[in-house]
């Protein structure tokens, strides 16, 4: 039965052997699926605001692991005939109240700061997973228990809670030593940072649990734990992920900020937060206000990269985003 074609509806289809077009749909079966985790990094690469922070975060870690290369100077040594001195030759920064070189301790006070940040992340992911993994995994009861808790220490502010926790750590150990020292305000930060990983963690899981390939493990044999931890969680790590880069600065301005109110490092402890502190007196009185811009600049600058960063990885590992 031959097929009547209307004026004005004739259609050409080019032979197959002259347009490439059977070429568009071939796939390379030969390679393996590029995993989430490897598209994320080519994503990344061509992010300039992941190289921006990946440039402000380089000089930081420099700063925290090699202090030595950049300056030579003693940040404990402190020459009273010098006090409040402006810039001079070997002293970019000139010297604070008690004679104190400033820029050397903006440098030796990275280690502290940044490593009460880091500590205290990774206390918080490793509870917030645990327990948010748990809650969305198994539901009913765990997840009702794990959630109040959670919501009960929510409910408190985190400033608030780690200035009462330290409070109670130094009336009982009055005497602690530098590590002593960077582990209590990261137990008291990381008590009252937990519960926003836990729901972050809790909402991931829920909704990876309940996609096929969680079905298909479970069909072959695959035990619930085996699924939680070879399948659920790793594919939940993402949310995780960005919200704890992003939670490293803040963790680092909180203990500027404890430090700052004289309840968090003690002041032999070269830090950001207890050079702050030192200078406000200056600062109010109108003195070398420059005292204070130092280590205040360079804890701006170190959120700053830890923000830009997690705004990179977020749009890296979140598709939705990359469409927009």
């Amino acid at each position: 039965m031959s097929e009547t074609v209307l004026p004005g509806q004739e259609r050409f289809v080019a032979p197959l052997d002259e347009t490439p077009l059977h070429e568009t749909g071939t796939v390379d079966t030969s390679r393996p699926p590029e995993s989430q985790w490897k598209e994320a990094w080519k994503q990344l690469r061509r992010n300039w605001i992941f190289w921006v922070s990946a440039v402000i975060l380089a000089v930081v870690a420099f700063m925290v692991i090699a202090p030595g290369l950049i300056t030579d100077i003693d940040p404990t040594r402190a020459d009273l005939s010098r006090s409040l001195e402006g810039p001079s030759d070997g002293h970019v920064a000139g010297f604070n109240k008690q004679g104190y070189d400033v820029f050397s301790r903006t440098v030796y006070g990275a280690r502290a700061s940044v490593l009460v940040g880091f500590l205290c992340t990774l206390v918080v992911i490793v509870v917030g997973l645990v327990s948010g993994a748990v809650a969305g995994f198994y539901g009913g009861f765990t997840d009702t228990v794990i959630s109040r808790l959670a919501d009960i220490f929510f409910a408190i502010p985190l400033l608030l809670g780690a200035l009462v926790g330290l409070s109670v750590i130094n009336n009982l150990f009055p005497d602690r030593g530098y590590w002593a020292a960077i582990g209590a305000v990261v137990v008291a930060l990381g008590a009252f940072g937990w519960p926003q990983m836990t729901r972050i963690a809790r909402g991931a899981v829920l909704e990876v649990k309940n996609l096929e390939f969680i079905d298909a493990a479970r069909a072959i044999g695959a035990t619930p734990r085996r699924n939680l931890m070879r399948h659920v969680v790793p594919n939940s790590l993402a949310p995780v992920i960005v919200t704890g880069t992003i939670s490293l600065g803040i963790y680092i301005v909180a203990e500027a900020t404890l430090s700052f109110l004289g309840i968090g490092l003690p002041f032999g402890v070269v830090s950001w937060g207890n050079d702050i502190s030192a200078a406000q007196i200056q600062v109010r009185s109108g003195q070398r206000m420059g005292v204070m811009f130092w280590p205040a600049g360079a804890l701006a600058f170190t959120a700053l990269g830890f923000i830009l960063l997690g705004d990179a990885v977020s749009d890296a590992l979140n598709p939705k985003r990359r469409s927009e």
